[in-house]
């Protein structure tokens, strides 16, 4: 709590100018900061809970209580086993908490910076969008708008690929508009034209004004692709990269992005081992040095999680592998620092 109190008092001293020119009300302030705390906790938690399992053990092992647990026979591993059970109940609930309830805020803190603060819309137009719709049909919209729900400069190949050695294109719809009919929960084409491809020399054409059209994809899906990433959850997150996936981008980095954002959550549990361990024993300097210590292994810990992303992107790392590479190394290290703690 006194960590998210300083969170906002910093941040609010820094946005007060645009709340005051923009005149909001102090209640829209407060509706703003009440959406935005699911985010700072997202960044705070693994950090809070560092600081209280330190001042926790720290605090038994200045009072000489761990010296007396030892006496009786109970090891540093059986103290730590309830504190990991609670650090995995924690792990898991940022999980669920990350996952979908903090893009649900999100979105809704859009909202309000757009509705009040004059900030831009995120979900803005989108150019040059392109889907292979299926294995033998290509999809291409030069401009869409999520807002009318309507694209512009719209070409649709189909090719055969049956008894051909490389694909051979069989018919071609370019149309000036494709409108998502909300009645009809399908997609319809305007100003068309339809070209039918005979043979390489011959070509059938035909203009319509109105065409319904069958395709993979709704409207929802393409609103998606405009929204910011921390507005997604992670099913949504995980339908949006297949989707991009399928007009052939290269959605690799997004994928790292969405395996560190799972993996994220169990640095509640891996700061636990250092907390645990240097804390447990009594050093030179007291309970200051031992914080300082763990907090400085915490934000290496943290600080690798984000450098290894690009390093694991230009060497080409599998995506879950970039995602889960830091809790990995710093999971065995917490075990191995655990192990060699005397107890």
């Amino acid at each position: 709590m006194a960590l998210c109190v300083i969170f906002i008092i910093v941040n609010f001293m820094e946005r007060i100018d645009v709340f005051m020119d923009s005149k909001v009300k102090l209640k829209t302030i407060i509706d703003y900061y009440i959406v935005y705390l699911p985010e700072i906790l997202k960044i705070l938690t693994p950090i809070s809970i560092l600081i209280s399992c330190l001042f926790t053990i720290g605090r038994l092992s200045n009072n000489n209580e761990i010296t007396v647990m030892k006496s009786g026979g109970m090891g540093l591993h059986r103290l730590l086993i309830p504190i990991a059970f609670v650090g995995l109940l924690l792990s898991a609930g940022q999980f669920l908490f990350n996952g979908w309830l903090v893009p649900k805020a999100n979105l809704e803190k859009e909202r309000i910076s757009r509705e009040y603060l004059n900030r831009t819309k995120s979900g803005k137009p989108i150019n040059q969008l392109a889907f292979r719709d299926s294995p033998n049909k290509n999809v291409l919209i030069n401009y869409y708008d999520p807002m009318t729900q309507k694209g512009y400069g719209v070409t649709i190949e189909t090719y055969k690929t049956e008894d051909y050695p490389i694909p051979k294109l069989e018919t071609k719809i370019e149309a000036q508009t494709i409108v998502w009919d909300t009645t009809e929960k399908g997609w319809i084409l305007q100003d068309i034209i339809y070209r039918n491809i005979i043979s390489n020399i011959k070509t059938e054409a035909n203009a319509f004004e109105e065409l319904p059209i069958k395709l993979n994809f709704n409207e929802k899906q393409i609103e998606k692709i405009s929204r910011k990433a921390d507005e997604m959850t992670f099913p949504e997150m995980k339908e949006y990269i297949e989707l991009l996936r399928t007009g052939g981008k290269d959605m690799k980095k997004m994928e790292i992005d969405y395996y560190s954002a799972q993996a994220l959550p169990l640095a509640n549990f891996i700061v636990i081992l250092f907390a645990v361990s240097f804390a447990s024993v009594k050093r030179r300097g007291g309970l200051a040095v031992q914080i300082a210590a763990a907090m400085v292994i915490a934000f290496v810990y943290l600080i690798f999680f984000e450098v290894f992303k690009p390093i694991g992107f230009a060497l080409n790392f599998p995506p879950q592998l970039v995602g889960w590479f830091a809790n990995i190394i710093f999971l065995v290290a917490g075990i191995i620092s655990i192990i060699k703690t005397r107890t």
